[in-house]
């Protein structure tokens, strides 16, 4: 059912100053990785629609600028790893800073340095530096920001996730991607395991690539050696984040754990298996088009930055996946 986060603002933005600023800047911190990018955009967006008078600025990652680009969101970037103040040489404070990257305090705090007019964030009480709205544990990631955003009067829809296709590099619509990589440990789904799954896909005449980060190529070429596959169907290390995410728009399926390659997929409504471990699906899973992705949890939670496999994750079987593999593609028209 469609959602949407609004009501009466809390606190009303109050004038500015004649000659105060000639484009007052708002500032929002993300300092995290894909998939948290992707469960942000419903609030990016509605805030460059609030504010679309301000000079909208996004504190990130190195990733950010291209991710910016990839959802269509002309925003500028400040590097920033993590929740620290970003680095702010020659700009005015902020009119507006928003605390998109987590709880707090220590984010929050990091905004506050900045003395901005106003900052918007999650109420701590150990460190009460903003009257914002409760930190609420079981919520999906996405209405967790739109919910924060709707306790000071921005309307933000939950299911504003799609993002524009990128043009298509080559014919990849009958390809299936293989991501098996993650962060963490407790979130990657045995390697051999994968390497089954892409074995069986190709006997069934499909093309079958394993994707990964440069750090992630070791593991990438051992599922694609022991899936059979070609040396050009390994990918780890091999494609940008603007070359995965058009391999990811015009996929015939993904199959991964719980990462920013499942959230791409949710972005441009590729059909998705996605494994669940220390995380629940009802709150990192897809927030829209459910009848083309396939979560698969065995209803157990743990550490999602362990540095062993979650024993939930590791229950699930190559057979759970091929199953959902195939109900998926049957289901969906070509």
């Amino acid at each position: 059912m469609k959602e949407q986060y609004g009501f009466v603002p809390a606190f009303p933005l109050p004038p500015l100053a004649p000659g105060e600023r000639e484009r007052p800047i708002l500032l929002v911190l993300r300092a995290r990785g894909l998939g948290d990018f992707v469960t942000a955009v419903p609030a990016l967006r509605a805030l460059s629609r609030t504010f679309s008078q301000h000079r909208p600025i996004l504190a990130g990652p190195e990733s950010t600028a291209e991710l910016l680009a990839l959802a269509g969101l002309p925003w500028e970037t400040v590097t920033v790893t993590g929740p620290v103040t970003p680095p702010w040489s020659g700009l005015s404070p902020p009119d507006i800073a928003v605390n998109l990257h987590g709880r707090g305090p220590q984010s929050t705090r990091a905004l506050a340095a900045l003395h901005p007019r106003l900052l918007w964030a999650h109420y701590d009480p150990d460190d009460a530096i903003v009257p914002g709205p409760a930190w609420t544990v079981d919520l999906h990631e996405v209405d967790r920001w739109c919910r924060l955003l709707a306790y000071y009067g921005i309307t933000a829809d939950p299911e504003d996730l799609r993002w524009p296709v990128p043009p298509e590099e080559k014919d990849t619509s009958s390809t299936v991607v293989i991501h098996p990589g993650a962060a963490f440990a407790a979130r990657r789904w045995p390697e051999l395991r994968f390497a089954e799954i892409a074995r069986h896909l190709r006997d069934q005449g499909m093309r079958v690539v394993v994707t990964g980060s440069p750090a992630e190529q070791r593991l990438a070429e051992r599922i694609a050696r022991v899936a059979g596959l070609s040396p050009q169907d390994d990918l780890a290390g091999r494609t940008g984040l603007s070359q995965l995410a058009s391999l990811i728009a015009h996929a015939r399926l993904v199959v991964s754990g719980d990462t920013g390659v499942a959230h791409l997929a949710t972005a441009y409504g590729t059909p998705s298996v996605t494994l669940f471990g220390p995380s629940s699906p009802a709150t990192w899973g897809p927030r829209i088009d459910r009848e083309r992705h396939r979560c698969l949890w065995s209803g157990t939670t743990g550490d999602p930055r362990a540095t062993r496999v979650d024993p939930g994750l590791a229950a699930i079987t190559t057979d759970e996946v091929l199953e959902a593999c195939t109900d998926l593609l049957a289901s969906l028209p070509r």
